[in-house]
């Protein structure tokens, strides 16, 4: 399907899961705006909405609920990414709500969000650029070009960990994180290094340590 068929899927798929003040929100804050940013932004980017949520409930930090236009949610990582209309409710807005709205950003902040925010006319006059925006703070987290790669899920996910740490990994960490077995963890970690997808980092007849391979396209 192209992006009509998907983008109806998707929104189908949402629509369907939620009901009451969650479902309303869905059906009158998902506008033009952020309809154009699937179509002009993520769209040609990643041919698919897995992992992004429109419309996402979080707690405020008043003890309310508060609506994020797109939350891109992944083991470890949540990012909020924001489509800033220009109009007359903006020139009015008065100094409190202001810094309010600063406010609540800072919250998610706190919280562990990375915020992103693009206004109405980028996405609509400079989709290129706001591509590489969205390109560069995934690839920074995750290197999502190892989805179009042969690799299994946990060898995406080793060389994910590996990619947001920035150093070496250890076995004993990929354990944890994957909550897989010792021998499953070395088993894994050696297909990557033949792979060339990770390289030793310290220790030679007994590997202690990883990093990534030159195979493995570092995120900017």
């Amino acid at each position: 399907m192209g992006f009509e068929g998907e983008y109806q899927t998707f929104m189908n798929a949402h629509l369907q899961a939620r009901a009451g003040e969650r479902l309303r929100r869905l059906q009158e804050g998902h506008s033009q705006a952020e309809r154009m940013f699937l179509k002009q932004v993520w769209w040609p980017l990643f041919y698919h909405f897995r992992y992004l949520h429109p419309e996402y409930e979080v707690n405020d930090f008043k003890d309310g609920k508060r609506y994020l236009d797109f939350a891109y949610i992944r083991p470890a990582i949540r990012i909020c990414f924001e489509i800033d209309g220009y109009g007359p409710h903006l020139k009015n807005i008065s100094r409190w709500q202001f810094s309010d709205s600063l406010e609540r950003q800072n919250q998610l902040v706190i919280d562990g969000w990375t915020v992103i925010r693009f206004s109405y006319d980028q996405v609509k006059e400079k989709p290129r650029r706001s591509q590489q925006i969205v390109q560069q703070v995934i690839g920074r987290w995750l290197g999502d070009e190892l989805d179009q790669t042969s690799l299994s899920f946990v060898e995406k996910e080793v060389l994910r960990l590996a990619i947001r740490k920035r150093e070496a990994i250890f076995p004993l960490e990929v354990q944890k994180y994957l909550k897989l077995s010792d021998k499953t963890v070395k088993k894994v970690l050696s297909q990557l290094v033949d792979k060339n997808m990770l390289i030793p980092a310290t220790g030679t007849m007994r590997i202690r340590s990883y990093r990534l391979g030159n195979e493995v396209k570092h995120p900017v």
